[in-house]
């Protein structure tokens, strides 16, 4: 798939990654099968993967839609859920690179409008 940087596409990959490790870390702790879970991770994964124009930004409002309806009750329970607190941590890190990181904003400059030139080389 075509990028304007290699740098910042593989840095989108690298948070892609981390939201797989994210829900199989989170169904291992809750103890059961989150198929929505994975199923939004495999979109976000493609979306960051596409470099497709502003999509950096939507994914970025997701995540920090995540933390912020998640850190609340992460704070009240901190005794039990630091390791929670720690993912709420690496989302910001994560948000903050998909809005700031130049590799990653150049990544994120493919047109709507040509996407069937994206898979061509």
């Amino acid at each position: 798939m075509k990028t304007n940087n290699a740098q910042g596409k593989s840095i989108a990959v690298i948070i892609g990654l981390y939201l797989f490790a994210k829900t199989i870390l989170n169904m291992v702790i809750g103890g059961g099968f989150d198929i929505k879970g994975l199923v939004g991770d495999v979109v976000l994964f493609v979306a960051l993967f596409s470099g497709l124009q502003y999509l950096n930004y939507g994914i970025s409002v997701i995540l920090a839609i995540v933390v912020i309806t998640n850190l609340p009750n992460n704070i009240a329970n901190i005794g039990s859920n630091w390791i929670y607190l720690v993912e709420a941590v690496v989302d910001v890190v994560c948000i903050v690179f998909l809005c700031i990181n130049a590799s990653i904003k150049e990544h994120f400059t493919n047109k709507w409008s040509e996407i069937s030139k994206l898979f061509n080389k």
